[in-house]
């Protein structure tokens, strides 16, 4: 057999031959912190997980079935964002250190050091060596490279990011240009930057306990810096990723079992990008989804995956989806309001409330003529 690109230095399996067959051949599009942050947002679904685990090219097969992704940071926010992180680490990240300091509840410690691990020359070595050293002095390491494995691969993370060493222990600080006004961010920003953060907590963890280091040394407390209010004057806050890391263990343990997905997938199952768009549709139509509103914020095929649910209730979101009891059509939902069918057993609760909103609504109508 020939050796896989993907898996490089292993001979190819039979499930790796199929995940190649999946995304056509081409190598595995590569993952990030941020793709590897997305993978939490909907772990339920398997259509999402096997295209991630095959290493599909998720916006080029949204747009090749008309379905193009429609997120994205701008220029301007890049532009923005490179501007803040420059300012915050300037003078050898005196001012970070500061803020990590003092957001900690640690005293400002005097001749803390300041390493670049960015560039190409080995600079896994690098990033490895610099933080497994033994000793806990104060540091704080720039541009660290990391890695993570995701279904079967080894994926190197080259995060923006610093790990700051006070006290004996790592904290990740993530350097975000979204403002917090009055105390307050985005919350669904905050939420990203947690899911993001807990992705870099995991990989050093594991990074030290490769090198015999106790991982506990990694805190689940994250350092993020935002600009306050309107101003570039920036602000440390901390942020618990305990929640993120579970759920993230758990998504990257389910892809790591992706014999057990594939199962669920139709043999002739491909995301091949040369096939035309109909052959494509279809066969993402064999594999399960499970799509919801908030899938529009993380996942490039959000938008295929809401036209194919529209007319089933889980398109209103997991919690009408739950609230209804398991029915999944819109149709059934309004024939048992309207009490033109009998509810199934499990669906007499569901059933009920149906009829009595219904009620309501009508008398609402009835008192409140257009």
């Amino acid at each position: 057999m020939a050796a896989d690109t993907a898996y490089p230095g292993r001979i190819m399996t039979e499930t790796a031959q199929r995940l190649a067959e999946i995304r056509g051949g081409v190598p595995p599009r590569r993952h990030n912190a941020r793709t590897i942050a997305a993978l939490t947002g909907n772990p339920g679904c398997t259509r999402r997980a096997v295209l991630d685990s095959a290493g599909v090219d998720k916006p080029k097969l949204a747009e090749r079935v008309g379905f193009p992704a429609r997120f994205g940071q701008s220029r301007f926010a890049i532009t923005r964002g490179n501007a803040f992180e420059a300012q915050v680490k300037a003078d050898g990240g005196a001012e970070l250190l500061r803020l990590v300091a003092e957001r900690l509840g640690v005293p400002v410690p005097d001749g803390a050091t300041w390493t670049d691990l960015g560039g190409d020359e080995d600079r896994p070595e690098r990033s490895r060596t610099a933080l497994t050293a033994s000793g806990d002095g104060p540091a704080l390491f720039d541009h660290p490279l990391l890695g993570l494995d995701v279904a079967g691969r080894r994926v190197n993370l080259e995060p923006d990011l610093v790990a700051a060493r006070l006290a004996g222990r790592f904290h990740v600080v993530e350097i975000k240009s979204f403002p917090i006004i009055d105390g307050q961010a985005d919350p669904a920003k905050v939420a990203a930057a947690a899911i993001q953060s807990a992705v870099y907590v995991l990989a050093l963890r594991e990074l030290l306990a490769a090198e015999g280091r106790d991982p506990d040394l990694v805190s689940h407390e994250v350092v993020l810096v935002c600009p306050r209010d309107f101003a570039n004057r920036p602000v440390a806050s901390l942020l618990d990723v305990r929640k993120q890391l579970l759920v993230l263990r758990r998504q990257l343990d389910r892809m790591a079992r992706i014999d057990d997905l594939l199962t669920a997938v139709p043999a002739g199952f491909t995301a091949d990008l040369s096939a035309d768009p109909a052959t494509l549709a279809g066969a993402l139509h064999g594999v399960p989804a499970r799509y919801a509103p908030d899938c529009l914020a993380a996942c490039e095929l959000a938008y295929f995956c809401r036209h194919e649910a529209r007319g089933h209730t889980g398109a209103l979101g997991r919690p009408v989806r739950e609230a209804l009891g398991g029915v999944a059509e819109v149709a059934d939902v309004l024939a048992l309001a309207a009490g033109e069918r009998a509810p199934e057993p499990e669906q007499a609760e569901a059933a009920a409330l149906l009829r009595a909103a219904a009620r309501l609504r009508a008398d609402a109508l009835a008192g409140h003529p257009a």
